[in-house]
């Protein structure tokens, strides 16, 4: 099509000026971007390769972790076998078993005394006062052996019902009351 002359007696065409909306770093990316056919099967693969390799990676990923747990579970089976090989080298000495009968099972030679501490204090109780040792005997108050002997009569000779019965420490119920 040829350009039309411009008529000197037409008015020129008013021109007005459009001040157009700048576009930010990002649509003028995707303006840019034009996809083809190879573009939609490569991203189509990427995706399917994307769908297939990852449960893979993922039991990948779980087998690692096994593995490094049977690797810590054979280095400490492998302390502990050195550690009792080293405990089994002490029990080859005579006078570790000496020292061991003499503390765990409490032997003494043939002449010997041996004392047993039936409530030791511990080490945070020895720095308070206890009650002085006294070096004379004391006789008890109460007669246990009595006491014994007056509950397996009372419990093997009573008629009452279990609900009627005192609990120790508690004081008995009324005859007659129900609770």
């Amino acid at each position: 099509m040829a350009r039309r002359a411009h008529d000197p007696k037409e008015p020129a065409p008013r021109r007005v000026p459009v001040r157009m909306r700048e576009e930010s770093a990002p649509e003028r990316w995707l303006r840019t971007l034009r996809f083809s056919g190879f573009t939609v099967i490569a991203l189509g693969l990427l995706a399917l390769a994307v769908v297939v390799l990852a449960p893979n990676l993922r039991l990948l990923v779980e087998q690692q972790q096994q593995i490094a747990a049977l690797e810590r579970s054979v280095a400490d089976g492998r302390t502990q076998v050195a550690d009792l090989q080293s405990e089994l080298g002490r029990w080859s000495d005579p006078a570790y078993i000496e020292a061991q009968a003499r503390q765990r099972l409490l032997f003494v030679y043939p002449g010997e005394y041996s004392y047993i501490v039936t409530n030791p204090l511990d080490e945070d109780e020895a720095g308070t006062s206890a009650p002085p040792v006294s070096n004379q005997l004391q006789t008890t108050r109460v007669d246990w052996l009595g006491a014994l002997l007056a509950s397996g009569y009372g419990a093997g000779l009573t008629t009452a019902s279990g609900d009627e019965l005192a609990v120790v420490g508690e004081p008995a119920a009324p005859q007659g009351a129900a609770g």
